[in-house]
């Protein structure tokens, strides 16, 4: 039976329908323009993921509350907070099938439409005197941001090991779902030692999930990005670190001076994902996918066994065999 994230949400799917009308109302403005670029986020939102995780997190440790309705709201403005603003940085001109808020509006706009996406959450926060809630929001956005700084530091010289690959993506990626996770128990009034178990079985997932978004750059499903998009970008992710590592040094100096100096070329593009095919960088970057899996697989079943746990273990499932 194929896992869809409707049949994962199912023990929250009425909490979730509540929480979309909260965000609606969230994202609201006065100014027209606003109003319509908001307009246009919510209609081309993604999956929600990560308030799938609040809210199952929160049933896990416990009940849902109007807390959680909070903690959830947070996030998602945060996510697409980050969003609107990675478009602008990496210039990208599409967003899941959809023009970015770059692409329609200018990168001046869409970097002060991140602002006020950033400001409504922390308005939320503090008007409704959740603390708590904000500062696990607040690390989580300082580590997005250090992570991001830090692969574009590395990404000049080509040099990342492994240990610094695994550190960027926990911060970059995993960051926001572990906060997701550790906010949405929170919000059910868990212990903090009950939170900080969820907030580690989130960390793993997001790991997880990011492993296979690199992934995904070099197979040949059609994922919404092209084909060596981070080839071209000059990020070095796992599969070709490994790569790397299992070749000699001429090998490693010809493809190193292909990525730094002929990324845009298709036929150099290829040959990497070759390189990376024919290197076991594809077998090396699974296994470990599945190894942070079953990490978060073990944390959770220490925490809790009811049906949300159940949707959250399908949700690791989910995580590993998405196709995009």
């Amino acid at each position: 039976m194929e896992l869809t994230l409707e049949k994962i949400k199912q023990p929250v799917a009425a909490e979730i329908e509540q929480f979309e009308k909260h965000f609606k109302k969230a994202v609201r403005s006065n100014v027209a323009l606003l109003d319509k670029i908001m307009f246009y986020i919510v209609k081309s939102k993604g999956k929600q993921m990560r308030p799938i995780f609040v809210f199952l997190c929160a049933k896990a440790a416990g009940e849902v509350t109007e807390k959680t309705h909070i903690a959830a709201s947070l996030i998602e403005l945060l996510h697409t907070t980050s969003l609107v603003h990675d478009d602008v940085v990496d210039e990208s001109l599409e967003r899941r099938g959809f023009f970015s808020i770059n692409a329609l509006w200018k990168n001046k706009i869409a970097v002060l439409v991140g602002d006020y996406l950033l400001a409504q959450g922390l308005l939320l926060a503090i008007n409704n005197e959740e603390f708590k809630l904000l500062k696990i929001v607040s690390k989580a956005v300082k580590e997005m941001s250090q992570g991001e700084l830090l692969q574009i530091e590395k990404a000049r010289r080509l040099d990342i090991q492994e240990s610094i690959y695994f550190e960027i993506i926990r911060q970059k990626t995993a960051s926001l779902i572990s906060a997701a996770c550790e906010a949405g128990s929170a919000s059910s009034g868990a212990s903090p030692e009950i939170c900080e178990q969820f907030r580690i079985f989130g960390e793993h997932v997001g790991i997880a999930f990011q492993i296979k978004d690199d992934l995904f750059d070099y197979g040949v499903q059609d994922v919404g990005k092209p084909l060596g998009i981070d080839i071209k970008e000059k990020k070095m992710t796992l599969p070709l670190i490994y790569a790397l590592q299992q070749t000699d040094r001429e090998q490693r100096r010809h493809i190193i001076n292909l990525i730094k100096n002929k990324s845009k070329n298709k036929k150099a593009v290829k040959e990497v994902i070759e390189f990376v095919h024919n290197n076991g960088g594809i077998e090396y970057a699974t296994s470990r996918m599945h190894e942070y899996c079953q990490k978060a697989v073990e944390v959770l079943h220490g925490v809790s066994n009811n049906e949300a746990a159940g949707s959250l273990e399908q949700m690791i499932q989910y995580v590993t065999e998405r196709e995009k």
